[in-house]
């Protein structure tokens, strides 16, 4: 079995079957390309590292077809129709059922049990993920109701994610409401994300900003920043950063494996915003 896109990896390893070939990651991994949770799981399974599919839009045919699976998993992907046509060509090809990059993370894991034979498992697994984030839940009465937008600030962009999209996804998971705001600006950029100019930033209104920053220095950065400062979650301190690679892939979206990983630090990294609130 072979994987390629997010979350299928994650999936399978939980499951416990391991890829023969998956794909190799950068942003928030290990030098060998492994995200720190699959390490971790991959150790704990006394397992050898997969091969490790060369990273890019661009779909790998060639190495993937040399590691000579009977199954492949692109269930959270952007794999084109003419990729899937040329993958079956490989092996029986398990696709999104809608758009690209967008299938919930639950439908991740549950498609990847039903193509391994292995629902009862995936169901399971579901079960007691969807426990520790109920327990997250429980222990964060606050989070009820609040309304939140969650962003991705680079210098040239301000990314705003839209409710198809798993991140927002899982904060719902734990209480929040996505801000009326971010379907009043939605665009058809993207069926998960839109971008906003800094002009109109003002207008993406929330109780609570969640912003997907790289490091400190780049979230003190843009608090300083006065384009951002016309935001009144800024003017009011309810903006509530993910700081690090690894903690934003973590999330962005969850995974069988990353969310569990990084739920702790993830929703401490809320508290202060959402206690600003009120």
């Amino acid at each position: 079995m072979v994987t390629w896109g997010w979350g299928s990896s994650d999936a399978a390893i939980a499951l416990g079957t391991i890829p023969v070939a998956m794909p190799k990651n950068s942003y928030g991994a290990t030098e060998e390309g492994l995200m720190p949770w699959q390490e971790e799981a991959l150790a704990a399974a006394g397992a050898e590292t997969p091969t490790l599919l060369t990273e890019g839009t661009e779909v790998p045919f060639e190495e993937i077809a040399a590691a000579g699976p009977d199954l492949i998993l692109a269930n959270y992907s952007g794999i084109t129709e003419a990729d899937y046509e040329k993958l079956s060509q490989i092996a029986d090809t398990v696709a999104y059922p809608d758009e690209p990059w967008t299938t919930p993370w639950r439908d991740v894991i549950t498609t990847v049990g039903e193509a391994l034979g292995q629902s009862d498992e995936a169901e399971q697994l579901l079960e007691d993920i969807d426990g520790e984030v109920a327990t997250a839940a429980e222990e964060h009465p606050e989070f009820e109701g609040k309304t939140i937008a969650a962003v991705a600030i680079d210098p040239t962009a301000f990314y705003v994610y839209k409710g198809a999209d798993p991140r927002v996804q899982f904060l719902e998971d734990l209480g929040f409401e996505l801000a009326p705001s971010v379907d009043e600006l939605s665009t058809d950029e993207s069926s998960f994300y839109y971008t906003i100019s800094t002009e109109e930033v003002d207008k993406l209104t929330s109780d609570v900003l969640l912003s997907y920053v790289a490091d400190e220095k780049t979230r003190d950065e843009l608090a300083a920043d006065p384009a951002y400062q016309a935001m009144e979650q800024f003017q009011d301190d309810t903006v509530a950063s993910v700081v690090g690679e690894s903690y934003i892939s973590a999330v962005s979206p969850p995974t069988a494996l990353s969310l569990t990983w990084g739920l702790d630090e993830f929703v401490a990294s809320l508290e202060p915003a959402v206690q600003a609130a009120g």
